[in-house]
């Protein structure tokens, strides 16, 4: 008799853990969280005007989300096309850039990472009901793991891959200029001057160190002054930017606080030090010295000085408080026949607008025959009643004022009569002079006049001359020719860098030559002894719009030798993630932008390049042999926003008080319309709104206009908070050298190391790490044992925040058999 039987039964799916259910509906519950927000703020971006791509990202962050909630294996298709769209999209806008590809990606990697792992991606039973088949779990799982695959896959060709790169190769022309000019008189193993000689070359005939043996360089000696920002009262820009002198076998140079140094070039032992007790509080906005100058005595060898306080050799110190002190190269003490008996000058006599500290020169002067020639800075943005732009000449010997130039009253060079005062506001030079004593010509960078932002008030004179280069008789001080970078500057564009001189040969003939680097990228090559282009220079249509009272140029000049950045568009936002770059994204579309030169505003304007500038103080290295310029571009954008002033005490941009004998902010522009408000344009991180790179090194032929390399340079190691050291291409500040042995030297990069660089392509051959950030411009020389050697500068640089240092440090060739002097 049959029994009966129950049919079999089949086993339970298997359970899912609680902790693996928790797992995915977290997973679930950070998408959606993350994706409201991008939703949102992508909607914003589209209104403007942007990118769909995040608003469609935030569908698929919240989708994706709600389904792993769910424990739907539509998640994991959701963000399986979600992945596959953001790599589509990413290189549509970026290409295979390696940083703007990872900042659109990243995110969106790492969570497919995250959903692959056990916790997440066995959520789902493969065999229970629904989740088993090509549209099930294991599908969803295969699908995401290609697409990352494949997103994994263009990560690394695009981490070999450099667009950023402009390979070339500059070679020794057929004819060469002589690598000195004419009347040069500086042995070639000196350094009489702050770019070597008064022609601002920053160029060393110096040639033991070449591309085949600069990885031998090793520290020569190290020197340390004691002198470190961080004192009170010091300024936030406080800053070690000094490059030094050398003569005989001595080095000189100051501190930031004004001490002057001399150290045995050799060794780098201390010979003696000058305090020039720098009087009374000082409000300063700089607080810096670049460099010393030197008068070599009229006989070789020189006598000795006298006790009468005549000196054959002079150094020359600009101070903090308005003065230049003549020195004694020999014992240091002041050259008492200088300024009448006083051994010094004070640059405030007939200066308007006493304000101690609101003048001074950060930058050495300008030495010849018979003559030393002095300009100064003054106070940016914080009012129009500041002292005089005005440049001075004086008696070499006796310190006696011989002419002076006021651009406020530029056709008379005479010095002032008795009780008469220079013109308040007018364009000042704070950089470096060069200057051609064959040609009887002095050439000076010129400034703005405050406020940078705004010039309804500007004279015909200060029009003519603001941001312009011009050269001035040596005899009497009167106009010879005057070249103007920016017309109606109104984004502080002002000349930042010594021009260069050198001869060129043009066409088989030799031409006296200036080049003169500028913030917004333009390096115009003029005839030095017309101030004609050599180089065309054509005039573009500008933006037009200018803020109420104001107005636009219509053109601005643009050289064939350009450094100008393309505009800015959306896709080149950037950020350490998706989130903050859809922030740049944003207010990128809310600033008035409408390329190079749009006008300030009260919207707020984009400025790019920025007033940082593509070039600054430290200007460029010129090599008279090869025809060349090794330049270090910078490309960061600022944002300019005008404020409305009610009158002229309201504070508009600090919105506190401010404590009793400090500046004001540095942009409140009282007596104008409007005050400013000035920032770097960066993400809510910190780091810059636009892509990297941000920093490059180029060699451009200065016969041709022809940029014939350029490569990114530097890394992030000392910015970010993590020190890795990708080369993303920083900024730098701090000017270049080169050498006639084919090798230029960098220090001034954000990252704390010294270069050295392959002048014929730019390739880096070797570098070191500094104890504190570089922003100073090497120098070389040689001593008596045949070594040359190169000397940078580490202090570091207050307001960009790289590492204070007091260091003073010598790199050097092995002696023969390896060893070295002891120091």
């Amino acid at each position: 008799m049959p029994t009966n039987t129950a049919p079999p039964v089949p086993p339970p799916p298997n359970p899912v853990n609680p902790l693996k259910r928790r797992a995915a509906w977290a997973a679930g519950l950070v998408l959606l969280v993350l994706g409201v927000p991008l939703l949102l703020a992508g909607f914003w971006l589209v209104v403007l005007g942007g990118s769909s791509y995040y608003l469609l990202a935030g569908l698929g962050f919240g989708l994706a989300g709600v389904l792993l909630m769910r424990r739907s294996p539509g998640g994991l298709w959701i963000f399986a096309l979600l992945v596959a769209g953001t790599l589509a999209w990413a290189l549509w806008e970026a290409g295979l850039d390696w940083w703007p590809l990872a900042a659109r990606g990243g995110v969106v990697f790492v969570i497919g990472l995250f959903l692959m792992t056990p916790w997440v991606a066995r959520t789902w039973p493969i065999d229970s009901p629904g989740h088993e088949g090509t549209w099930g779990a294991r599908g969803g799982r295969w699908a995401l793991g290609s697409v990352l695959g494949v997103f994994l896959i263009a990560a690394v060709i695009s981490g070999f891959h450099d667009d950023n790169r402009l390979v070339g190769l500059q070679p020794l022309p057929p004819m060469g200029a002589a690598a000195a000019a004419p009347g040069d008189g500086v042995p070639p193993d000196e350094w009489h001057a702050y770019g070597r000689t008064g022609q601002g070359q920053r160029y060393s005939p110096l040639a033991q160190i070449t591309p085949a043996n600069v990885k031998g360089l090793d520290v020569a000696w190290e020197y340390r002054t004691g002198d470190m920002r961080g004192r009170p009262g010091d300024p936030q820009e406080t800053t070690f930017e000094v490059t030094p002198l050398k003569i005989g076998n001595r080095l000189f140079f100051c501190t930031p606080h004004q001490s002057v140094i001399a150290l045995d070039a050799t060794t780098g032992a201390e010979i003696w030090r000058f305090n020039p007790e720098i009087q009374g509080q000082l409000a300063l906005q700089h607080l810096t010295c670049r460099g010393l100058s030197y008068q070599p005595p009229a006989t070789t060898p020189p006598p000795a000085p006298t006790a009468d306080g005549i000196c054959p050799a002079k150094l020359f110190m600009p101070t903090a408080d308005g003065r230049v002190i003549a020195l004694s190269p020999d014992t240091g003490k002041p050259c008492a026949a200088f300024g009448g008996g006083k051994g010094q000058i004070d640059l405030w006599a007939g200066m308007p607008n006493l304000k101690p500290g609101a003048y001074y020169s950060t930058s050495p002067v300008v030495v010849t025959s018979r003559l030393i020639i002095v300009g100064g800075t003054v106070l940016d943005n914080v009012s129009t009643k500041e002292q005089s732009g005005v440049i001075r000449a004086f008696d070499v010997n006796t310190g006696g004022l011989v002419w002076a130039w006021d651009s406020g009253r530029p056709d008379s060079s005479a010095p002032l009569a008795p009780g008469q005062v220079y013109t308040p506001n007018s364009p000042n030079s704070w950089s470096i002079s060069s200057v051609d004593e064959a040609l009887g010509m002095v050439y000076v960078p010129l400034g703005n006049q405050p406020p940078d932002q705004w010039g309804g008030n500007r004279s015909p004179a200060v029009e003519t001359y603001s941001s312009s280069v011009v050269a001035l008789d040596l005899a009497t001080g009167k106009v010879r020719w005057n070249f103007q970078t920016v017309h109606h500057d109104l984004w502080d564009y002002d000349v930042p860098a010594q021009p260069s001189l050198l001869d060129l040969n043009i066409g088989g003939n030799k031409v006296p030559a200036l080049v003169q680097p500028t913030k917004q990228g333009e390096i115009f090559v003029l005839d030095r002894r017309t101030g004609t282009p050599i180089l065309p220079v054509t005039e573009v249509a500008a933006p037009q719009g200018a803020a109420q009272g104001d107005r636009s140029a219509p053109t601005q000049p643009k050289s064939a030798l350009s450094f100008n950045p393309p505009p800015l568009t959306g896709r080149d936002m950037w950020g350490a993630t998706m989130f903050d770059q859809l922030y740049c994204r944003i207010a990128f579309h809310r600033l008035r932008y409408e390329g190079r030169f749009t006008p300030p505003s009260t919207q707020g304007t984009l400025v790019y390049p920025g007033n940082f500038g593509v070039f600054n103080w430290g200007g460029v290295a010129v090599d008279p042999v090869r025809q060349m310029a090794f330049t270090t571009p910078t490309y960061l954008a600022f944002v300019s926003k005008l404020v409305p002033r009610p009158d002229d005490t309201a504070l508009m941009v600090q919105g506190k008080q401010r404590p009793e004998g400090s500046l004001p902010s540095l942009n409140e522009n009282f007596g104008a319309p409007f005050a400013v408000k000035l920032s770097a344009f960066l993400s809510p991180l910190g780091i810059p709104c636009q892509a990297p790179p941000w920093g490059y090194v180029a060699g451009a032929d200065l016969t041709t206009g022809t940029i014939a390399w350029q490569h990114k340079n530097g890394t992030v190691r000392d910015l970010s908070p993590v020190p890795l050291p990708f080369r993303m291409g920083v900024p730098s500040l701090g000017g270049p050298l080169a050498t006639a042995g084919g090798v230029a030297f960098l220090s001034g990069t954000l990252d704390n190391y010294v270069r050295a660089y392959d002048l014929n392509n730019g390739d880096e051959l070797w570098k070191a790490r500094l104890p504190a950030g570089g922003q100073a411009t090497p120098m070389s020389y040689a001593v008596a044992d045949g070594r040359q050697f190169v000397v940078v500068v580490a202090g570091g640089h207050g307001s960009l925040g790289t590492k204070a240092g007091d260091y003073v440090r010598a790199y050097a060739l092995p002696l023969a058999g390896g060893s070295r002097p002891a120091p």
